[in-house]
């Protein structure tokens, strides 16, 4: 998968992209990314990318010359069929079944945005194919939410995952189940203990109980 990230703060993703399993999946060579600066594709002497609006109102927009340059850049080097997402707080929630079906795409291109907003010609330009939030709440930009969305997708990608079971089992990953309590060595600690039918070696007793445990932890949610 080719993915490219439209942003103000590239330095933000250096952590993200050099630690872990999007680490390991770029040695890979299964997901490459590449990071944009929209400022390099102002036309500003200062590299300027963002005004105040016109009719007046709180915060600066960013500009649409730059984004929309960005774009054509990406479109005649390779990218005009990747997929275009946004991120927005007003977005589709993302959600395990939507990562999924992002996970089978071979390009996508991400716009973080800042500030105030876009200017609206960006939209109108651009038509984007998603438009997506990680909640309905507001981030000083749209970075953090990449990464979340970038991370959530990566992870889906065959070969990422060491055991594909790590996937398969995980919460959410079939029919949007809470997963169950899991443990690991001591068995006692500090007089908590592993329950027994964990250390039991029937597969199937284990197997109804972790079902039993996810059905009382949905319960306790919706509750």
């Amino acid at each position: 998968m080719v993915i490219d990230v439209l942003t103000l703060f590239p330095g933000m993703f250096n952590g993200f992209l050099e630690e872990s399993i999007i680490k390991r999946a770029q040695k890979k060579e299964l997901v490459d990314i590449t990071l944009y600066n929209i400022r390099d594709f102002s036309s500003d002497t200062h590299k300027k990318v963002d005004d105040r609006p016109y009719g007046g109102g709180p915060g600066m927009l960013l500009m649409v010359e730059p984004i929309i340059k960005c774009f054509e850049y990406l479109k005649n080097n390779g990218r005009k069929k990747s997929h275009k997402i946004i991120l927005l707080p007003v977005g589709e929630v993302l959600t395990q079944k939507k990562a999924k079906v992002l996970s089978k795409k071979s390009g996508l291109i991400f716009l973080c945005g800042h500030y105030e907003g876009f200017d609206q010609r960006i939209f109108d330009l651009i038509k984007f194919d998603d438009n997506i939030s990680i909640g309905k709440y507001i981030l000083s930009g749209g970075e953090l939410a990449a990464m979340v969305v970038m991370d959530t997708i990566i992870r889906l990608i065959p070969g990422v995952l060491g055991n594909q079971l790590s996937y398969e089992k995980e919460s959410f990953a079939k029919n949007n189940e809470f997963d169950y309590p899991q443990y690991t060595r001591p068995r006692n600690f500090r007089g908590y203990h592993v329950p027994d039918v964990l250390l039991s070696g029937d597969h199937q007793e284990i197997n109804k109980w972790r079902r039993l445990q996810q059905r009382i932890i949905q319960k306790s949610k919706i509750d």
